[in-house]
């Protein structure tokens, strides 16, 4: 069958009726995306890194943290090394870093040690010790030792979250749980807002050691560390949480922030100012 012809006014009477309805679609299209507009969350412009945002104004404290995987026959003989080593340093007034506290770990990934280290006066403090120590021939021989004992090591550079406590020594026993957050990159800020709010619920067994922030190493990752004078005492602690208005909309809000979580249980050297 011969298709039809169509007259000159046919044609152009099509046309118009063509351009018509995809104009319509166009603007029925235009329509949609302007309202779904109105539901997409606006990101206000950034004026500065998270880091001074979050970050305590009135220090220049940097953190560093190691984590040490020790051979398990080693153990013991690592702990005694580093204790010698840590509580040098630690009194010399000639190098600007505290020993904050060390542990190995009990419940988690298993015959570790983890230290926590404090530069005053952040990065410069961080190369005046570095080069010091590159020049300490009693510390040079302590690495190679050292290093006999260990299957791997991973240390990253930290920032202290404004709103957390400060971590100074305490008396024991205690028990120490480090909870380490993975989040989601570009929601540090976002995670730091609803915690700042959040701490206020966990004070009332003193439990809140320290907070912290990467800067150096694996990024976007958090490091809540508290203490508790028992598992039991930890269970009846977070528990308690729990009653209080406000607890559980943290966790609401601040969960989908997270990309993995681990809990370490930590039992302290007997080196550790932190006890």
């Amino acid at each position: 069958m011969a298709p039809p012809v169509w007259s000159k006014g046919q044609m152009l009477s099509r046309y118009f009726v063509n351009l018509h309805q995809a104009t319509r679609r166009f603007s029925e299209n235009a329509d949609k995306s302007w309202f779904r507009s109105l539901f997409v969350h606006k990101v206000d412009a950034r004026k500065d890194a998270h880091s001074n945002l979050l970050s305590k104004k009135e220090t220049s404290n940097l953190y560093k943290i190691q984590f040490h995987n020790v051979k398990p026959e080693f153990l013991e003989a690592y702990n005694d090394l580093e204790a010698e080593v840590q509580t040098r340093l630690h009194q010399d007034q000639d190098y600007p870093c505290e020993m904050v506290g060390s542990w190995n770990t009990w419940y988690g990934e298993q015959d570790q040690a983890v230290h926590l280290w404090r530069y005053k006066g952040g990065y410069p403090a961080l190369t005046e010790c570095l080069k010091k120590l590159n020049n300490d021939k009693a510390y040079l021989e302590f690495r190679k030792e050292r290093a006999k004992m260990l299957v791997s090591r991973r240390n990253q550079l930290l920032l202290e979250f404004s709103f957390w406590n400060e971590p100074i020594p305490r008396t024991g026993p205690n028990i120490y749980e480090m909870r380490t957050y993975c989040l989601k990159p570009g929601t540090m800020i976002e995670w730091g807002n609803h915690w700042a709010r959040a701490i206020m619920y966990r004070q009332e067994n003193k439990e809140a050691v320290g907070g912290f922030f990467s800067q150096i190493g694996d990024l976007y990752v958090v490091h809540h560390l508290w203490a508790y004078e028992s598992l039991q005492s930890r269970e009846e602690t977070r528990n308690a949480a729990w009653l209080k208005e406000g607890w559980d909309a943290n966790v609401y809000y601040t969960v989908p922030l997270i990309r993995s979580m681990e809990s370490r249980i930590m039992i302290p050297t007997e080196s550790s100012p932190l006890q």
